[in-house]
């Protein structure tokens, strides 16, 4: 008995600087997961899933990733993906830095 389906979002990576990046509704890309599209609907999750795959100029390695609707937009409910929009995992570059000189 297959699973029920459950929301996503389409995320990736920047194809240049290797940022985790988050598909949007408008055909876009965000490296915020609360800007990303929430698909609570399993065939339009595979549509969005193709579209964001066309990209290939802008992105690598596009999957669907487990998501929930939180109070600003799509939360993770994996800790791997609440890994990934954290960005790196030390301090000297990316994300964190940035957060640490705040």
């Amino acid at each position: 008995m297959p699973r029920p389906f459950t929301p996503k979002v389409v995320t990736a990576n920047d194809l240049l600087e290797g940022d985790v990046i988050y598909f949007t509704s408008d055909d876009g890309w965000t490296r915020e997961m609360s800007g990303a599209e929430l698909l609570t609907d399993e065939a339009h999750a595979q549509l969005r899933l193709l579209e964001a795959q066309k990209q290939n100029l802008k992105i690598v390695g596009a999957y669907l990733a487990d998501a929930k609707a939180g109070e600003n937009g799509p939360e993770p409910t994996h800790f791997r993906e609440e890994f990934r929009r954290k960005g790196p995992s030390n301090y000297r570059h990316g994300k964190q830095e940035a957060a640490a000189n705040v």
